[in-house]
């Protein structure tokens, strides 16, 4: 029972800095740019409960997007400082 509600705490969380992140950057305001941290714990959530379901696809998908959430960190937290 132990492993289903971690399996569900990190589907919940998943979706819940995802859709957090998507709201920040769809502000397109000073605080957007915190989007890109809370996309990549998603993109670890989600990787964690891809694995957990045997959801390769999922994981799959996640590595990518993960890849674009470090993207967007650099975009917004070390090329913005230049």
């Amino acid at each position: 029972m132990d492993s289903l509600v971690s399996i569900g705490a990190m589907e919940w969380t998943g979706a819940v800095l995802g859709l957090l992140g998507a709201l920040l950057l769809s502000l397109n305001h000073r605080v957007s740019r915190y989007g890109w941290p809370l996309f990549l714990l998603s993109n670890f959530m989600w990787i964690g409960f891809g694995i957990a379901t045997d959801a390769w696809g999922l994981v799959f998908m996640q590595i990518g997007f993960t890849l674009t959430s470090v993207n967007g960190l650099v975009q917004w937290f070390v090329r913005n400082k230049k």
